[in-house]
């Protein structure tokens, strides 16, 4: 039971390490394609935070923001391999801030096939985000195992007559 699930957990992180493999191999030094899509999505939503919240995000890097997301990534599904909720916190995180920010799907018209296109990948998205807390919540609701063998409880031995 133990390998199936360490499989699955290979299989479901694969979407990460695929992800941050690409954007690792066309990274550059200006942060390659990413960056250059990132770019206006990241403006527009400087935007939107400035005039509906009134505080101003600072100006950062594009490439910084790739490589961020590259080592979240990497990082999050090396230790998510290995069952741990650190690893699933890191790509939900990563998960729960670019989303909204790459498929920025409610910047368009409903009748728009950006819409569609955008709201779809979004929809994904979410999924895993789930499938993420999915696994952070069953992790944490399973009665650890004790290591040691004196914690064992024992019941009281019979006497001989």
């Amino acid at each position: 039971m133990a390998a199936l699930s360490f499989i699955g957990r290979v299989f479901f992180v694969s979407v990460f390490v695929l992800s941050a493999y690409q954007e690792f191999n066309e990274f550059g030094s200006d942060g390659g394609p990413a960056a250059k899509a990132l770019g206006p999505k990241f403006n527009v939503l400087s935007k939107h935070v400035a005039t509906h919240i009134g505080f101003e995000l600072p100006h950062v890097e594009m490439k910084h923001l790739i490589l961020g997301a590259i080592v979240l990534k990497s990082l999050g599904s090396l230790l998510f391999i290995f069952s741990s909720s650190v690893g699933a916190l890191l790509l939900l995180i990563h998960q729960a801030v670019a989303s909204p920010v790459l498929y920025d799907f409610y910047n368009y018209d409903v009748d728009k096939k950006e819409f569609v296109q955008l709201f779809f990948k979004f929809s994904q998205n979410l999924a895993l985000l789930g499938a993420l807390l999915f696994f952070i919540g069953m992790k944490n609701s399973m009665p650890r195992r004790s290591s040691s063998s004196s914690s064992k409880k024992k019941g009281p031995k019979a006497k001989a007559n």
